[in-house]
């Protein structure tokens, strides 16, 4: 287990922005009256001149990051999941049926954003960036992936991207140097039993659940599914053919998010392979409360998923 002190996605996005704004002049960010939340501010202290505060406007802020892609800037448009996903319509039609190359960052995601509620939490928002032709969908589980991310949004990836980021801190998954590959699953633990494909927040208790379960003799293989768009279906395949059943983890609602992307791809094989149950926020509201109360709640925390782990056994 790392020694390294857990922090938010979104404050490793934050540093990792403000790192490469340094070496990447073309690199601009927006942000709709929320940069202390969403940390673009960092970028913006260090780079006043490319950072434009948009205020509580996120359709118009969307709309000028197109506009900037389109003439060869990289920009980053930040706000919370659940607002800049709200602005659907524009997405759809100024980023990504133009084809332009705006960094839509989208932090607060799911229920582990705690007290301030279900109107600021993004959970939907997984569902509504995959299914736009040619709309990159990531979301990291801890610090080192995230810089990884943001350096492929801006050295290599000429494509419209969703980055989707915690509000709670989580504990580092992967070792300093780790390379991150776009549209490859995350092997964590390799098991022979049960699979638990996770994604973001929930990761790293994923991981611990694993280790209860080993307790009592099951050999479970943890993959984090970071790259949720493009996906690894080989990937899920090989992994589908390993196991029994596999069980994603997501703190998203569990129609249209990420275990829903891994269900379509082993309803297509043929032959023996594993059976999908997709574990998530079931299909309801989120509301107000610690985010480790939350988690409780909907079974997200390494208690939770091993029981539903154990239940879809015992079926």
């Amino acid at each position: 287990m790392s020694t390294i002190k857990p922090i938010a996605t979104r404050q490793a996005f934050g540093e990792a922005l403000a790192a490469i704004g340094a070496t990447h002049p073309e690199v601009v960010v927006l942000d709709a009256d929320l940069s202390k939340s969403t940390k673009s501010e960092l970028f913006a202290k260090k780079f006043p001149e490319r950072f434009i505060q948009m205020g509580i406007a996120e359709q118009n802020m969307l709309g000028v990051a197109a506009g900037l892609g389109l003439s060869g800037k990289i920009p980053f448009a930040c706000s919370f999941a659940c607002f800049i996903a709200g602005r659907f319509e524009t997405i759809k039609i100024s980023v990504a049926y133009a084809g332009s190359p705006v960094r839509i960052v989208g932090t607060h995601a799911g229920v582990g954003i705690g007290e301030d509620g279900y109107s600021q939490m993004g959970l939907e928002d997984i569902g509504l960036m995959r299914v736009l032709p040619e709309m990159v969908v990531l979301q990291p589980a801890d610090d080192v992936e995230t810089a990884a991310m943001v350096r492929w949004l801006v050295e290599e990836s000429k494509a419209p991207a969703y980055l989707r980021l915690t509000r709670q801190n989580v504990r580092r998954v992967h070792a300093e140097g780790w390379t991150w590959t776009p549209g490859k699953m995350d092997v964590l633990r390799e098991g022979t039993d049960v699979a638990i494909i996770a994604s973001g927040g929930p990761v790293m208790n994923a991981l611990d659940a694993a280790e209860e379960l080993a307790k009592s003799g099951l050999s479970v293989a943890v993959a984090n599914l970071s790259s949720i768009k493009p996906l690894d279906a080989a990937g899920i395949e090989a992994l589908s053919r390993k196991v029994k059943l596999i069980v994603t983890v997501e703190d998203h609602n569990v129609l249209t998010g990420a275990g829903s992307a891994v269900a379509e791809v082993v309803a297509s094989l043929k032959g023996a392979h594993a059976r999908v149950h997709r574990h998530g926020v079931m299909d309801t509201f989120g509301e107000s409360g610690t985010p480790e109360s939350l988690y409780d709640k909907h079974r997200l925390d390494a208690k939770g998923i091993a029981a539903v782990v154990r239940e879809q056994l015992a079926d």
